[in-house]
């Protein structure tokens, strides 16, 4: 029974994907870049889907609604044209103006998680035509799996569904993040979800589908067709967080930094999460070959300072707060709120690190019980004719090892570009001055280029870019400028020595069970040995011989690998040894 109810949601899904022409079984015929979460938006979906949880969920809508109308369209997907009056009244009650920026649309769904079933934003060449990609929700609501196709006839835009083999992939938007230039973010819940052989007949909640059972390459294959992702990175999934998707406690804020949320020491899925992010600052670079900047939210307690699993009970494995849910909706960013003392203090990471945004708290109490906040209950629609403007914020400048403060931009848009411009100053209360943007002749990238003249040591200077494409339209990264901007600070070297310095640092998670990390700071480069040795002293393995950068690394090894027991981890460098007791469960 099971097998002819898979094959017969296959086929649903596949005649569904060709009936209607807008919609396409294939990759679209040319490259395509999946956008960023921080990039112009022409819509916010929702979807007014609250089953039985009545008010306190609608409540949760109504002040996204409200916050998001203000930045864009709002689109609120409704079961019935009854529905639609229901939710137009709710909404009037209430007092958000729903005749500005509410757009109300029919279409039949499951339920309200629209993050993980609605469509994803790609752009042909990176800037043209806008398309709408849609995977098999990895889930068996199946009225929801058509909402992409639905949006995709409202908005008039083409959905490509990844429905029919070779191309028959199941997904779900809550586990995926972009930095616009096509490196992708998981959890290996995406490796589970398509392979049919581990799950086993009748493992629900894995591929339930039938599709084919796609390996690790063909996956990534067809991300990169669909969405132009040619880096997708996988990590592993959290011993307590019971959906397994990136978003309940990480978040990007731009190309080269992560929002990542922090347990306290030794607590629930902290020591994982430290091992997966180290993992990735470890064995990736940013597309920009940079290093990543990691930016850490506190994981708020729940029901009396109780972090998960929340005593064992596996009926409260979704509930897992987080304020790393959060939606960018242009100038604004909406995030979830507890009503506790560290609300505050989340608020303020987010304007911190994203100045000039108007971040907007939503009271999620009442839903995240069921697995999830803002971020799982909305789905960002990017603009037809996004005006691109990717940049690598400058770190600390030092005078004497450069001529001026060099910065670099990737600008373009579909009509083409004719200027941009950096703006700067050295003191926010003052007038911005403004130096123009020259093409690099010759580049194929789209790369614009100025010089900041230098400031005095000791000086912070601010910057931001505005530029202006060929059909008028103009627009600044950040897209809050001026309020918002990139900083960096003004040095100068004084050329004096600092002895050698190395320190290792907790080794996590400790006990160990799977991949763990081994955090290592020095000062100056140096050749290293880092090895394993059991209890007895007898090698193990050796986890790194070569030249150790300058600051922090991350050195990772698979406990997995190992019977349990005593370990000592020992890194043998400047006639120096250092070593550090592991426990391997």
């Amino acid at each position: 029974m099971l097998i002819k109810l898979r094959l017969l949601t296959f086929a649903l899904l596949a005649c569904f994907a060709t009936a209607n022409t807008q919609t396409f079984t294939s990759p679209p015929a040319t490259t395509v870049r999946t956008m960023a979460e921080w990039e112009e938006l022409q819509a916010v979906v929702v979807t007014w889907n609250v089953g039985n949880n009545g008010n306190a969920w609608r409540d949760i809508l109504t002040e996204i609604i409200r916050a998001a109308r203000l930045e864009t369209k709002v689109i609120v997907v409704c079961n019935t044209q009854n529905v639609v009056v229901s939710a137009r009244n709710y909404l009037i009650q209430k007092l958000v103006d729903v005749e500005t920026n509410v757009e109300f649309v029919v279409a039949t769904s499951d339920s309200i998680w629209v993050r993980d079933y609605g469509p994803n934003t790609v752009y042909a060449n990176g800037v043209d035509s806008l398309f709408l990609i849609d995977w098999i929700y990895n889930r068996p609501r199946y009225n929801d799996n058509t909402i992409p196709q639905k949006l995709g006839q409202h908005l008039q835009r083409p959905v490509y569904v990844t429905s029919v083999a070779p191309y028959d992939l199941v997904n779900t938007g809550g586990n995926f993040m972009s930095d616009g230039m096509g490196t992708g973010f998981c959890s290996k819940l995406i490796l589970r979800n398509n392979d049919q052989i581990a799950n086993g007949e009748g493992n629900g909640g894995n591929d339930i589908f039938g599709t084919s059972n796609h390996d690790e390459a063909s996956i990534d294959n067809i991300m990169m067709e669909f969405m132009g992702i040619h880096r997708y990175i996988k990590m592993e999934e959290l011993p307590y967080d019971g959906i397994h998707h990136i978003d309940m406690h990480m978040k990007l804020l731009d190309e080269e930094t992560l929002l990542v949320g922090e347990y306290p020491a030794n607590t629930s899925d902290g020591p994982q999460i430290e091992a997966n992010i180290q993992y990735v600052l470890s064995q990736y670079k940013t597309s920009f070959g940079h290093n990543f900047k990691v930016v850490r939210i506190p994981m708020p307690p729940f029901q009396g300072g109780q972090y998960p699993p929340f005593g064992g009970n596996p009926n409260l494995d979704a509930l897992y707060p987080t304020y790393a849910n959060a939606l960018f909706v242009n100038k604004t960013v909406i995030m979830p709120k507890y009503n506790i003392p560290l609300d505050a203090a989340a608020q303020d990471t987010f304007e911190k690190y994203l100045p000039g945004y108007n971040v907007v708290q939503v009271d999620c109490n009442a839903i995240i019980g069921s697995g999830g906040a803002v971020h799982c209950i909305t789905k960002e629609i990017g603009v037809a004719d996004p005006l691109l403007i990717q940049h690598s914020a400058l770190a600390c400048q030092d005078n004497s090892a450069t001529p001026e403060y060099e910065i670099y931009s990737t600008i373009r848009h579909q009509s083409g570009v004719s200027g941009a411009k950096v703006y700067y100053t050295t003191d926010l209360a003052q007038t911005w001055q403004s130096i123009d943007m020259e093409y690099v002749i010759g580049d194929t990238t789209f790369v614009w280029h100025a010089g900041i003249p230098h400031q005095e040591p000791g000086s912070t200077v601010y910057y931001y870019i505005e530029a202006e494409a060929e059909n008028g339209k103009t627009l600044t990264r950040p897209i809050t400028a001026p309020a918002g901007y990139w900083s960096f600070c003004v040095t100068q070297s004084s050329g004096i020595e600092e002895p050698v310095l190395v320190q290792l640092s907790d080794i996590f998670p400790n006990p160990a069970s799977a991949i763990t990390a081994i955090p290592v700071s020095c000062n100056r480069e140096m050749e290293a040995v880092i090895q394993l040795r059991q209890s007895t002293g007898a090698l193990a393995t050796t986890i790194f011989q070569g030249t150790m950068p300058v600051g922090k690394s991350h050195y990772f090894f698979n406990a997995a690998m190992y019977p349990s027991g005593i370990y000592f981890v020992e890194i043998n460098t400047n006639n120096q040894v250092y070593t550090q007791k592991v426990v391997i469960r």
